[in-house]
């Protein structure tokens, strides 16, 4: 049972077709992505503990997926209880639902380098953590996804914006925000940490990314990491994976600064970034990994074939019904490939497909990045209606 039907979620589903599985989609919304290629679909919200509860009893899955934040994830220790399991573990479903359990398990009881931080439960309690880790500061609140919510604190004038900002844009009943300090860092990196039930912790080569509004734009494979700081993060991701539990693959983000490796946030699923390994970068999907994985199926090794990168495409406008332009266009251009995703309404900046590209290793990793960007702005989005 997928819990959380989106873009990620259906290429998740297509794996574990391949692999034979029946697949039950839920979402809040009906016709999500992934319930396109499901083998059932159910429309509840998941926020809604009953609502839940109801459907375990009623479909009785042997596996239970979160592809989601807002869930209430707290129903999951029952479940396991039941003998289901929570991939990758409830305990893990819980503390990454939450930016402050997965941020005070980093750096209070791991001891992992993390940025300064506080927390605010208002708008007093934010200026007030604003004078403890300085401006500029990031405000976020504790549950949100595809960086809903986010922002930059510049001045003592964006406080106030912000916290509405993180109100408005915050899953679940959760009022209360995490402010961290401003690292200085020259490149954020994604490190595909992949744990199995039968083996050892695995990683995939580095992926690097640009992000807007808290939102990725691009991603690219491998990202140029020095050899002692890839060191540490695979150490960090290790260390936080394996206190968390559970079998499945991890999106691990990290800040790379001039004083080291960040720890940054924690996904217990497939990555938006990962997106790039549709790209052929690696023998293994992000999606197909985290398929073998949680049905704990072997996976002897994780290679590099290719350099490869990802570009989003965002729609402009609320609509439904959404109609694609330039793609003869852009499916003209070699070395590349586009997914549509199956959304069936738009709004401002909400992704909708995405544009990968790909060449032999050793490529320049810039270039292939670039060619992503450019395939990616000769698909428009329109609507029917």
């Amino acid at each position: 049972m997928l819990l959380g039907s989106g873009e990620l979620g259906k290429e998740l589903v297509i794996a574990l077709k391949r692999l034979g599985q029946y697949v039950i989609a839920v979402d809040s919304y009906n016709d999500a992505p992934a319930q396109q290629v499901a083998d059932e679909r159910v429309i509840i919200n998941m926020l809604d503990g009953d609502a839940l509860d109801l459907i375990v009893a009623q479909h009785q899955p042997d596996l239970i997926v979160p592809e989601i934040e807002a869930i209430r994830t707290e129903r999951f220790y029952n479940y396991e209880q039941q003998g289901i399991t929570v991939v990758p573990s409830a305990k893990a479903a819980n503390f990454t639902m939450n930016r402050k359990a997965i941020r005070d398990l980093a750096a209070k009881e791991l001891g992992l380098r993390t940025a300064r931080y506080e927390y605010a439960n208002s708008l007093e309690e934010l200026k007030a953590a604003t004078k403890t880790t300085g401006i500029p500061c990031v405000v976020k609140p504790l549950m949100s996804s595809s960086g809903k919510g986010q922002s930059v604190i510049k001045s003592e004038e964006d406080i106030e914006k912000a916290w509405n900002y993180a109100q408005a844009g915050k899953r679940g009943d959760f009022t209360e925000v995490i402010v961290e300090s401003f690292v200085d860092f020259y490149a954020e990196i994604t490190l595909l940490t992949v744990t199995q039930k039968n083996g050892p912790t695995l990683f995939c080569p580095p992926i690097g990314h640009r992000q807007e509004r808290g939102d990725y734009q691009e991603s690219w494979q491998p990202a140029y990491v020095k050899e002692e700081d890839l060191l540490e993060a695979e150490r960090m991701a290790g260390a936080v994976t394996k206190a968390l539990t559970g079998a499945g693959i991890w999106g691990v983000e990290f800040f790379l600064t001039k004083e080291g490796v960040y720890f940054s946030e924690l996904s217990p699923r497939p990555h938006d970034t990962g997106m790039v390994t549709l790209a052929g970068t690696q023998n293994f999907s992000e999606f197909e990994l985290h398929a073998r994985a949680i049905l704990g199926y072997p996976i002897p090794e994780i290679t590099l074939e290719r350099v490869g990168a990802s570009a989003v495409v965002l729609a402009d406008k609320e609509g439904t019904h959404p109609i694609y332009s330039g793609l003869e266009l852009a499916m003209q251009q070699p070395k590349s490939d586009i997914r549509i995703f199956g959304k069936p309404t738009t709004r401002p900046y909400r992704r909708m497909a995405v544009a990968l590209t790909y060449d032999t290793i050793g490529s320049d990793v810039d270039a292939v990045k670039e060619k992503a960007i450019e395939i990616a702005k000769l698909i428009q989005v329109g609507n029917e209606r």
